[in-house]
């Protein structure tokens, strides 16, 4: 377990960087997003090099005070949040942005930690290629939280989680030794895979510094639909014709409820919906194409097969970029109209896409037998990922429901379990699901993890308390 930071510590601590490198936390920096936490420092380091975080890190080390990488901030699981506990330096990636080196040829990159998401795609975008990972968050989250988190987003149907788009890493492990991974190797099968490892490990092995990351060929064409279905189950099937008839052109197939479409007309009224009259259930298909063919005319086959076959009942197509980026408003500001709403308890599950369209109901059943609830079911249905959020009754606020938030968080959850889900698609762990890990868990996996994490960080310093508790 790490110990309180000495004056003497911090002293030897300061001496050994250049000035500059400290301050202190700023409002708000290190608190949960959701406004439940406000998270501690000792001290915020902002080094330049990977070479300062290895100082750091080392001295940290050999003091036991714990260590806490900082990206964006933007997770919502805890994972930057220390609320208890002694206080730990906290490493910002602010100043470590750079793109170190683009390889066209090799579809590669390599970027330092701190980039901003945004700057990644925009760096890539300016070589003529694609670095595909989306999300709602991209112009303030940062690579290496991306990547410690492994992050999802809109395009992992057709492209992966970030996991897959990383070829190398550069890692500061527990006593600042530095791993130098940053192959761009598609093949290297060299004994264990520490870089997937570190990957989803969110600090808590190690301190990601830099990153060798893939790139693809931009799409020549795109286009976008929403089409309505019947129900989650209509949804299912037209994601198995749009695969049969589109290919792997496909990069998102998105699931919105009526719901989801009533708290945007209520809190954002300037969000333009597609639909005069709301539907109980529509999605989101994003199609890209690299070749020859016309994604408006594909689209449209596939929206009069499903007609024809009673899938769908209406749609809309895109004619031009600029109607997909109004298609596409709708979903990114779901996220923002829930805020405005409230929730109660939110929760990022994935569920065997057979079993959605009976997990669905079933959840909204249990869920309304605790209290007079709305339930907002949304999310990435072509990789499996719901955010299934609840939230108060409209006119009511949610914190007339704080006694039986933890009932509720567990109704989902146990649900999930039931349905041979994950409790976590992917938020990750943090600090706010370390319980429900060891509640929901395979103990075999969890024994090893653990013994993972003492052979890493034997003192227990990267990001104490995320993902498992301290001893």
């Amino acid at each position: 377990m790490p110990t309180t930071a000495t004056p003497e510590f911090l002293d030897k601590l300061y001496a050994a960087l250049p000035e500059g490198t400290f301050r202190a936390h700023k409002d708000g920096e290190l608190d949960d997003p959701r406004g439940r936490h406000q998270g501690l420092s000792v001290t915020v380091a902002m080094p330049r090099t990977v070479m300062e975080v290895s100082t750091i890190v080392r001295l940290c080390f050999e003091a036991d005070v714990g260590v806490v990488p900082l990206g964006g901030g933007t997770g919502l699981v805890l994972g930057q949040v220390v609320f208890e506990g002694p206080a730990p330096v906290v490493i910002s990636l602010e100043r470590m942005t750079a793109v170190r080196e683009i390889y066209p040829s090799e579809n590669a990159m390599v970027v330092e930690a701190g980039a901003i998401l945004h700057d990644v795609q925009a760096a890539a975008e300016a070589v003529d290629r694609l670095f595909p990972l989306s999300l709602a968050s991209e112009g303030s989250c940062r690579i290496g939280g991306n990547l410690a988190t492994n992050a999802g987003g809109l395009n992992v149907l057709r492209y992966g989680n970030t996991r897959d788009l990383c070829l190398g890493l550069e890692v500061v492990l527990a006593d600042g030794t530095i791993w130098n991974g940053l192959k761009r190797l598609r093949k290297d099968n060299t004994g264990y895979d520490l870089k997937n490892l570190m990957i989803g490990s969110e600090g808590s092995l190690g301190i990601i510094t830099a990153a060798t990351l893939r790139l693809f060929p931009r799409p020549r064409h795109e286009a976008a639909a929403i089409l309505v279905v019947d129900d989650p189950q209509g949804a299912i099937d037209l994601l198995a014709l749009a695969q049969q008839t589109l290919g792997e052109g496909i990069s998102a197939f998105e699931m919105i409820s009526g719901v989801g479409l009533d708290f945007l007309a209520e809190t954002l009224p300037d969000v333009r919906q597609p639909f005069e009259t709301r539907p109980d259930w529509c999605v989101l298909i994003d199609l890209g194409l690299s070749g020859e063919g016309d994604p408006k005319d594909m689209l449209l086959g596939l929206f009069e097969a499903a007609s024809e076959t009673g899938l769908v009942s209406d749609g809309v197509i895109s004619q031009n970029e600029a109607q997909r980026q109004a298609f596409w408003s709708v979903r990114e500001n779901i996220p923002t109209g829930n805020r405005h709403i409230g929730s109660i308890s939110s929760h990022d599950i994935s569920i065997p896409l057979s079993r959605i369209p009976d997990f669905i109901p079933e959840g909204i059943t249990k869920l309304q037998a605790l209290g007079d609830v709305r339930i907002n079911c949304f999310g990435h249905l072509g990789d499996g990922n719901l955010h299934y959020n609840v939230f108060p009754a409209k006119g009511r606020d949610r914190a007339e429901f704080d006694d039986i938030r933890g009932a509720v968080k567990q109704c989902v959850h146990d649900l999930t379990q039931a349905y041979d889900g994950s409790i976590s698609a992917e938020h990750g762990v943090g600090r706010l699901k370390v319980a429900d890990l060891e509640r929901y868990q395979d103990p075999v996996k969890l024994a090893a993890m653990r013994a993972i994490k003492q052979a890493l960080d034997p003192k227990g310093i990267l990001n104490p308390g995320a993902v498992l508790r301290p001893k």
